[in-house]
């Protein structure tokens, strides 16, 4: 069976899995614009055991997914101790891009007033997103352009991690997603104003590409030309091939935290790295 099949057969299985992950931490909900996607939730955990706080930006082809929807994650990683900020943004069936990149970059500026409102004046910020989540969430840490257009401090960003992200517009892209990105732009949009790898811009954080070559939408060289063109500027980047059996796009983009550390490779080599940020 092809990885495009085993990605489109994949869902039911995840959503079984997740449904199974238990709720034990109540997530405290925050609006920063008029819209009902414009919140995020704030995770605070039962027993705080690292330093590092953890920014989300969900996935879900830019057309769906919320916070809520992707709660289950908040609740494992908040499970291993960390702060957790999950963002929401408005999605392409309601506005054309650039609203999405506006929308995550004023929840991060909204989320980073809060923390010092609780008293978490020197964070220590590790921005991460899957999928259209890893697209949106590069160019929030890494476009120089758009943090100055939307007012963006990075300064307490200590690193970033992606997965399977499609950081590319090129002849390489899957029917699935150019489908996808022609819902998400508007007509005549130069894509380049969008695109991670052509908007990347060296400010010393390091980044972890977790990508899979069985993911089934998105090709494996999206995740390799954005690590060439970081290395080019001199940056620290990692790229982690998937080697957990689950590899297409949705089980590891989507459903990677559904497996605990000694479950999934991915998932330890996520607590790994951001361990020694």
């Amino acid at each position: 069976m092809n990885d495009f099949l085993r990605e489109s057969f994949s869902y039911s299985k995840i959503f079984k899995e997740i449904r199974k992950i238990e709720r034990k931490i109540d997530p405290e909900k925050l609006a920063y614009g008029p819209d009902k996607n414009q919140y995020y939730f704030y995770y605070e955990p039962d027993e705080l055991r690292s330093d590092k706080i953890i920014v989300w930006i969900h996935g879900g082809g830019w057309n769906a997914g919320t916070p809520e929807d992707f709660d289950y994650m908040g609740q494992r990683i908040a499970g291993e101790g960390y702060r957790f900020i999950s963002i929401g943004y408005r999605l392409s069936t309601q506005k054309k891009y650039p609203a999405q990149i506006e929308d995550v970059s004023a929840g991060y500026n909204h989320a980073v007033s809060n923390l010092k409102e609780k008293g978490i004046d020197n964070p220590k910020i590790i921005i991460c997103g899957p999928s259209a989540g890893a697209h949106l969430s590069s160019i929030l840490t890494f476009s120089k352009a758009d943090q100055e257009r939307y007012g963006v401090d990075i300064s307490g960003v200590v690193g970033y991690v992606g997965w399977g992200g499609p950081y590319c517009f090129n002849e390489k892209t899957s029917f699935v997603l150019r489908l996808l990105e022609n819902q998400l732009f508007p007509k005549g949009y130069d894509r380049k104003q969008a695109e991670p790898v052509s908007l990347l811009t060296d400010n010393n954080i390091p980044m972890l590409l977790i990508q899979s070559r069985h993911d089934g939408i998105v090709d494996f060289s999206f995740a390799e030309d954005f690590r060439d063109r970081a290395c080019e500027l001199g940056m620290q980047c990692e790229l982690y091939e998937v080697t957990d059996e689950l590899n297409t796009h949705s089980w590891y983009t989507a459903g990677v935290f559904v497996k605990n550390r000694s479950e999934n490779k991915s998932v330890d080599k996520f607590y790994t790295w951001v361990e020694e940020r």
